[in-house]
C-alpha cells in the first residue's frame, strides 16, 4: 500500500495536477463564498471538463473545488453572517460577532487553518482506516439516522442557554416548515395552501439565505453604520491564530475533525449535522460554555475542521462500498463512472493510480488550500472597509440570483425574502435564527428516517426492538439526554460559582 500512497503523491505533485488543483481550489472558494452557489452545483458543473482529461486529473480537479468550496462557505459566514454553504451555518455563531469586533481577519484565519486540518484527518482516515469505517456505516438504518438526527436536533438546547424555551420554539417552527410539500411516506400533500408551487416544498437554501442573508440587509438598513465593522488589518494575526489553536484548542480541533469523519461516512448526513453536533461537544465539553455565541474562536475551530472533515469520510463509502455519502460523491461517483471506473473495493486493484492519486491530491489540495486561502483573506476582508450601502445591494443581488438558481424558480427567490423578514421580526422578539435553521435542515431526513422506521416497526411487530434494539441507537439517546440537560448542569455549576465569589468577597 505505501508504494501506490508515494505513487500517487508523486503524480498528485506533477506540475499539471497542482495547476489544476489551485485553480480548483480557487474558484471552489469562490463558489463556497457566494450564497446559493454550493459545493454540488460548482462540482457538477465541472464534470464535463474531465471528459477530456485524464481520469485522475479530473478527479484532482473535481476534489480540489469541493475542498474549496466547503472552507470558501466561511467568508461569507464571518463577513457578511450568510453561511455561503449550509454547513457553514454554524460558523455564523462565533465568526459573525469576531467580524462586529474588528477581528475579522482572526476569524478568517481560524477557519482556514482549522478546514485544512479537518480536510487533511479526514483524508488519512480514507487513506488508512477506509474499510471498518465503510463497514460501520453499514450499520446505520433508519432508526440510528433518526436518532442521529435527534441527537443533533438537541443541540438547540445548548444553542440557547440563555433562553431555551425560545430555542425549542424557534426549532419548532424549522420543522413545521419542514413539513411543508409532499409527505414522503404517503405523497400526499401538506401546508400547500392550494398552490401546486408549494408542492415541491421549502428548499433549504433559498431559505438559508433569507434566514441569514436577507435579514442581515434589513438590519444593515436600519442601522446607522457607515461599515459592518470597524475593521483593520492587525499584524501578527495568523501567529497569534495559530498559536491559540495549539495552545487551546488541540483537542477540540482533533475532536471536531473526528466527528466531521464520523458522520461523514453516513450516507445524507452532511457537513451540516456534523458542524453543528461538533460545535455543540466543544461548547459543552468547555469550562467557561457562556463565551460561545459572543465571539468564541473555539466556535469557529469545531464547526470549520468538522464540515471539511466530512469530506474524505463522505468518500469513504463511495471508494470501498460504491455508496456515495454526500450528494458532492454521487456527482464525484458519476464522473469516475463517465471514464469507465466503477466505485467499490476493486478500483483499488483495477485503478490503484487513479484512486490513490485522489486520495493523496487532497492531502495536497488541504496544504494548498492553506496558501491560496491566506492569499485572497487579505482581499476578501476588505469587503468590510465598503460602505453599508453598497454591501446591502450587493448583498441583495446575490441573494436573489443564488435562490433563483437552485431550481429556476421565483417561489424559491419569494420563499427567500419571506425568510428574510421572519430572520428580521423573530430576531427582534427573541427567536433564534440558528435553531429554526437547524429544524428546517433536519427537519426532513428525522421525518423520512422516522416512516421507514415504523414501517419496519410494523413488519417485525416491535416498536421497541427497532428504535431501542440497536447498540448504536441507544449510544445515540444517551448522547441526547446528556445534550438536553447540559445547559441545566452549566446553569447550577454557574450558580455554584457566583455563590462561592460572594461568599469569598463576604469574607
Amino acid at each position: 500500500m505505501w508504494e501506490h500512497m508515494l505513487a500517487g503523491l508523486l503524480n498528485a505533485m506533477t506540475p499539471v495536477n497542482l495547476l489544476v488543483a489551485a485553480l480548483g481550489i480557487t474558484g471552489g472558494i469562490l463558489i463556497g463564498a457566494l450564497p446559493g452557489l454550493t459545493a454540488t452545483m460548482g462540482v457538477a458543473l465541472l464534470v464535463p471538463l474531465t471528459f477530456a482529461m485524464d481520469p485522475a486529473t479530473g478527479l484532482v480537479m473535481l476534489g480540489a473545488v469541493y475542498t474549496g468550496a466547503i472552507y470558501g462557505g466561511a467568508n461569507s459566514a464571518i463577513l457578511i453572517n450568510t453561511p455561503g454553504t449550509p454547513s457553514s451555518v454554524a460558523t455564523t455563531f462565533d465568526g459573525w460577532p469576531l467580524c462586529k469586533q474588528g477581528r475579522a481577519d482572526e476569524a478568517l484565519i481560524t477557519s482556514l487553518f482549522s478546514s485544512s486540518f479537518g480536510g487533511i484527518v479526514g483524508t488519512i482516515f480514507l487513506a488508512f482506516v477506509a474499510v471498518p469505517l465503510a463497514i460501520f456505516s453499514l450499520k446505520f438504518g433508519a432508526p440510528e439516522f433518526f436518532w442521529l438526527c435527534i441527537f443533533g436536533l438537541s443541540t438547540i438546547a445548548a444553542m440557547s442557554m440563555d433562553n431555551v424555551l425560545k430555542g425549542l420554539i424557534s426549532g419548532a417552527i424549522g420543522l413545521l416548515i419542514a413539513c411543508i410539500g409532499l409527505d414522503p411516506m404517503t405523497g400526499a400533500p401538506r401546508f400547500t395552501f392550494g398552490s401546486y408551487s408549494m408542492v415541491q416544498g421549502i428548499e433549504v437554501i433559498p431559505a438559508m439565505i433569507g434566514l441569514f442573508s436577507f435579514s442581515q440587509v434589513i438590519n444593515l438598513v436600519g442601522s446607522r453604520d457607515k461599515f459592518i465593522a470597524d475593521y483593520k488589518p492587525t499584524p501578527g494575526a495568523l501567529r497569534r491564530v495559530l498559536t491559540k489553536i495549539y495552545q487551546k484548542c488541540k483537542m477540540n480541533i482533533m475532536r471536531s475533525s473526528l466527528i466531521g469523519t464520523v458522520v461523514g461516512i453516513l450516507p445524507g448526513a452532511g457537513g451540516e449535522i456534523a458542524s453543528i453536533i461538533a460545535y455543540n461537544e466543544t461548547k459543552r465539553w468547555d469550562k467557561d460554555p457562556a463565551k460561545y455565541g459572543k465571539g468564541a474562536i473555539e466556535g469557529v475551530v469545531a464547526s470549520e475542521s468538522a464540515n471539511n472533515a466530512v469530506i474524505g469520510g463522505s468518500l469513504i463509502p463511495l471508494l470501498t462500498l460504491g455508496i456515495p455519502g454526500s450528494a458532492v460523491a454521487a456527482i464525484i461517483m458519476g464522473g469516475l463512472l463517465a471514464h469507465g471506473i466503477a466505485p467499490g473495493f476493486k478500483i483499488f486493484t483495477q485503478h490503484g493510480d487513479v484512486a490513490y492519486t485522489f486520495i493523496m491530491s487532497l492531502i495536497v489540495a488541504n496544504i494548498l488550500m492553506f496558501f491560496v486561502g491566506l492569499a485572497l483573506i487579505k482581499g476578501t476582508a476588505r469587503i468590510l472597509n465598503i460602505p453599508t450601502s453598497y454591501i446591502g445591494v450587493g448583498v441583495v443581488v446575490l441573494s436573489i440570483i443564488g435562490s433563483y438558481a437552485i431550481r429556476n424558480s421565483m417561489l424559491d427567490v419569494a420563499m427567500m425574502i419571506v425568510f428574510g423578514l421572519i430572520g428580521h421580526f423573530g430576531g427582534r422578539i427573541g427567536l433564534d435564527t440558528g435553531a429554526m435553521a437547524l429544524g428546517l435542515i433536519l427537519g426532513h431526513i428525522i421525518e423520512e428516517n422516522l416512516g421507514k422506521s415504523m414501517a419496519l416497526a410494523g413488519a417485525e411487530g416491535s416498536i421497541w426492538a427497532v428504535f431501542f434494539g440497536s447498540t448504536i441507537s441507544f449510544i445515540l439517546i444517551l448522547l441526547t439526554i446528556a445534550s438536553v440537560m447540559t445547559p441545566f448542569f452549566l446553569k447550577k455549576r454557574a450558580a455554584k460559582a457566583a455563590a462561592a465569589r460572594g461568599g469569598a468577597k463576604v469574607d
